[in-house]
């Protein structure tokens, strides 16, 4: 069970560390990469500590367009013509 639900718009872009961030408890930060957003993680976990919390986002949002019609067309299905 997550230590709480956070929206993205809540959380900090880290160019450092390049992920979103959000204060822990324990004095570090919760993190997760663009990556991980693509990818449908939800989860931002703290390297200091067992928490994490559930980030809410649309992966709309995070993925690239590219990748997008890669998907569209991976589900075209081929006709055969007579």
């Amino acid at each position: 069970m997550s230590y709480d639900e956070v929206e993205i718009e809540d959380m900090e872009w880290n160019e450092e560390l390049q992920s979103y961030t959000y204060p822990c408890l324990c004095g570090d930060l919760f993190q997760i990469t663009k990556d991980d957003l693509r990818l449908g993680e939800e989860i931002a976990r703290c390297p200091s500590c067992s928490l994490y919390i559930t980030v809410i986002y649309n992966i709309e949002d995070f993925l690239d367009k590219k990748f997008n019609n890669k998907l569209e067309k991976s589900n075209q299905q081929p006709v055969a013509v007579a």
